[in-house]
């Protein structure tokens, strides 16, 4: 396939991802502010994080809607999936008990199929920056015209 159409098939899988996660924690918002609460390692950013997060995800998404924005989506995107990906460790190797703030059918994967899962789009990000890196230093390879002989 070509690069631009990969593009768009991890832009909009980011945006999916993104936009239902972001309105599944609007939508319970309640439930996903006291589950913040109990997480020891953010409890205190509770309510910050419980209207940062979703917003975030909302805001990402539209920047890789908008091809003019979407490396910085591309970027945005793959640091939030790092900063998860970071969380669900530390939480993984450090407690007993473990408290999930996560939106929607996610909530339902076990901590090691949530790692994995974020793992898996932390390097579909990175991989994402190459493509619009690449398609950016290249803008007419994408283009063939057709040359007289």
């Amino acid at each position: 396939m070509k690069r631009h159409i990969w593009i768009e098939i991890i832009s909009y899988a980011f945006i999916l991802l993104f936009m239902y996660t972001a309105i599944a924690k609007l939508i319970t918002y309640d439930t996903s502010l006291n589950d913040l609460r109990r997480s020891p390692f953010i409890g205190d950013l509770a309510v910050p994080l419980s209207i940062l997060l979703p917003l975030s995800e909302i805001v990402i998404s539209v920047m890789l809607f908008v091809p003019k924005y979407r490396k910085s989506g591309f970027v945005g995107a793959t640091i939030l999936m790092a900063l998860f990906t970071g969380y669900v460790s530390a939480m993984v190797f450090t407690q007993e008990t473990l408290p999930c703030s996560c939106g929607g059918l996610i909530k339902y994967l076990t901590w090691k199929q949530h790692f994995f899962f974020n793992v898996f789009f932390t390097l579909v990000g990175v991989i994402g920056i190459l493509l619009v890196k690449k398609q950016r230093e290249e803008p007419f390879n994408e283009l063939k015209f057709d040359q007289p002989s």
